[in-house]
């Protein structure tokens, strides 16, 4: 029976890790891709806009 509880933790997070997985892959796309892109695209022009300001400065 010890065989078993070594192998328990191993099988649950190889089965929690599937899931994950899948979950993620899932996600990918569909109706929120485009809000998540508008997201990261607003994200990296804030950060090029501050860049940019920076170098006006120097």
């Amino acid at each position: 029976m010890d065989y078993i509880a070594a192998l328990t933790p191993s099988a649950v997070m190889a089965v929690a890790f599937t899931a994950l997985i899948v979950t993620i892959v899932k996600s990918q796309g569909g109706p929120n891709k485009a809000k998540e892109d508008a997201v990261v695209d607003a994200a990296h022009a804030r950060a090029e806009a501050a860049a940019r300001k920076g170098d006006a400065r120097a």
